[in-house]
């Protein structure tokens, strides 16, 4: 199967990795993998700021790169799966592009959800990472992308990794984009009561499909000096190969 990949701004400008390792599990799985260089945002930082001009300036884009003839596109984000998949409606839904953004969206997956209900995979051969693991579920992924099982499914076939559930797994991380940089201390706060869910199951991973949430939680816990590792699903699934 052919497949093209969505590279996110976070996962080029700081989590760099998780784009390699993606590739490596597509192409583990039997996936040829393509990538467009012309590719950029998905304008989700201009959506959520209140740009829509310009956030609609760079979706055009989106779809114009990503209008392929191959079937899926797959991201290693699916915070930026749901900005394709529905916020994008603000922008092409009655208008000429249309049938166009309904194509694209009709394609574009995260990679949990596509590996587990496109291809069939909830288990990476030789996938491998000892410890005890906690999983986020970002807003994204469990209320735009409908992705809770998924992952976990995914997780609980890596080789020496136990899975244990924290209370309010379902809960915000308290980013939200713009939302950390306007409401600082709520932002923080809200991280700091997640992570205080985390340290009460002791786990070595704190797991996730979103590097801005990562991300968030690495702020805290850097500074509080809390032995717990964040890691992306993806880098997970590439571990022991």
């Amino acid at each position: 199967m052919e497949v093209d990949i969505f590279i996110p701004c976070f996962i080029d400008q700081l989590y760099p990795q998780v784009g390699f390792n993606m590739v490596k599990i597509l192409e583990k799985v039997g996936c040829k993998v393509h990538y467009n260089p012309n590719q950029t945002c998905c304008g989700q930082p201009a959506y959520n700021a209140g740009y829509f001009t310009e956030a609609a300036e760079v979706a055009e884009k989106f779809l114009n790169d990503f209008s392929t003839p191959r079937k899926y596109i797959v991201s290693p984000s699916a915070s930026c799966v749901g900005m394709v998949c529905n916020g994008y409606a603000d922008f092409f839904k009655k208008s000429l592009q249309s049938n166009q953004y309904q194509e694209v969206k009709a394609k574009t997956y995260e990679l949990s959800d596509f590996l587990v209900n496109v291809l069939g995979v909830d288990k990476i051969p030789g996938a491998k990472l000892k410890g005890v693991a906690t999983y986020h579920d970002s807003c994204a992924a469990l209320r735009e992308c409908n992705i809770k099982e998924e992952p976990r499914r995914l997780l609980r076939n890596v080789e020496g990794l136990e899975l244990v559930e924290m209370e309010e797994t379902d809960q915000c991380c308290g980013f939200g984009g713009t939302f950390a940089v306007k409401f600082e201390s709520i932002s923080v706060g809200m991280a700091e009561l997640k992570l205080e869910h985390a340290k009460a199951v002791n786990p070595d991973f704190l797991i996730s499909t979103d590097s801005s949430c990562l991300l968030q939680y690495k702020s805290v816990i850097d500074k509080q000096g809390i032995g717990i590792q964040t890691m992306h699903l993806v880098d997970v699934l590439a571990s022991g190969w």
